[in-house]
This record gives structure tokens, sequence and C-alpha cells, in this order.
């Protein structure tokens, strides 16, 4: 992805111990909300949760969401143009891990209750398409990609290898938030989430570019349950 799409970022500074060590905190904190519903349903939903807390927290220790990308790019034609190519990515990446995982555990992957309720009326698939654009693309790109994978990314000072292993870390927690489709739709989740993590990255952190192509891929999969294209 080039450049001329990415918003224009300050110099990054130093973090200091105390600034690294309260990341790693957060990070823990937000993996075990994480967990502690999808896998235990021992909390509420995660995405409410760390919305809220990511937002309280990047606006106290960063100044804001434009200090993670959500911010007017610079072009914002080319990054509509490249968040529907990572969206086609994200579906057909998604379904060879699916076929694979399936293969491996001889399980099949679960869908959403949403897409189920999408094939009932034309109101059913409009309320579907409002809930995936605000709770999934905008809800959980917010949380992952611009709130966890950030804090994960402070706790090795921003470098580049910490930005890598940040991309993995939050990646797999957003498999785990897909808990519910089985071994492997968890694996279809963690691709799409290094996808959407690697889109973002690439694009120097423009969060634009996964909460669109998250929309569109989710978009796309209504359309085609509602037509009865797939099952």
């Amino acid at each position: 992805m080039v450049t001329s799409i990415a918003p224009d970022f300050p110099p990054e500074r130093r973090l200091e111990p105390r600034q690294r060590w309260m990341s790693f905190t957060e990070f823990v904190v937000g993996g075990s909300v994480v967990i502690l519903h999808n896998v235990y349903h021992r909390v509420p939903n995660e995405v409410p949760i760390l919305f809220a807390l990511g937002w309280i927290s990047i606006r106290l220790r960063n100044g804001g969401w434009k200090a993670v990308g959500l911010v007017r790019p610079n072009s914002w034609w080319k990054t509509i143009v490249w968040a529907v190519m990572v969206g086609v990515l994200v579906i057909v990446a998604g379904q060879f891990a699916t076929m694979w995982g399936e293969r491996v555990w001889h399980t099949a992957a679960k869908g959403s209750s949403v897409l189920q309720t999408t094939k009932a009326t034309w109101q059913a698939a409009l309320g579907s398409l409002g809930l995936v654009w605000t709770f999934a693309a905008f809800g959980e790109e917010m949380s992952y990609r611009g709130y966890l994978l950030t804090r994960a990314a402070d706790v090795g000072d921003r470098s580049t290898l910490s930005y890598l292993m940040a991309l993995l870390a939050s990646s797999v927690l957003f498999g785990y938030g897909h808990y519910y489709k089985g071994p492997a739709g968890i694996l279809q989740s963690t691709v799409s989430g290094l996808i959407l993590g690697g889109a973002y990255l690439l694009s120097r952190r423009n969060l634009w570019i996964p909460i669109l192509a998250h929309g569109c891929a989710d978009t796309i999969v209504i359309i085609a349950f509602f037509f009865g294209w797939v099952d």
C-alpha cells in the first residue's frame, strides 16, 4: 500500500518503562475480557467493553483516536479501493482457512446467527447490514486493531518487531473472539485478523482501511446469504 492514502503522523517518541508496563497491563486486561466472554461466558460481550476502555485509554494517553489512524486519509477514493480489495481477500483467505481447518479438526465451522436471520426479509437483511457496519466493522476494528494492537506494540516500544508481534497477538485474540464458530472458525477469524491488521500496518496505520474492509467483506457475505448463493 502506498503512503498517499495514509494519515500524517508525528514522529513517535520512545516510551518510558512505566508506559510500556501500563500498555502491557491494558493488553492483558483486554485479552482477558475477550477470553472471559467468548470462552467462559463470564462477562458481557467484549466489543463494547474494549471500545470503552480504548476510548478512555487512547484519549488520555495518546490524545484521541487520531493517534491510531482514525483521521481523514490523504485520499478517500484510494482508501476505499484498497479496502474493497482487502475485504475480498478476507473472504477468499477465510474460505481456504475454513476448509483446511475443517479437514484438520473434522468439524464444520459454525456460522453467525446474524446470517441466519438475514435470509428472512429485506428488513432483516438491512438490520444485519446495520449491525455489521456498526458493531463488527467499526466496533471490532476500533477495539482489536486500533486499541489492542496499539497497546501490544507499545510493550516493545513500537519497533517493527513489536508491531509484527502485536499483529499476531491481536489476531489470535480476534480468532478467540469468534470462539462460537469452533476450531475451524477460530482459525478463519484469526486469518481474517491477520489480513485486516496487516492492511492497517501496511497503510501506515490508516484505521479506515480495516474498518471499511471488514464492513465490505461482511456485506458481501450477507448479500450472498440473502439471495441464497451460499448456505
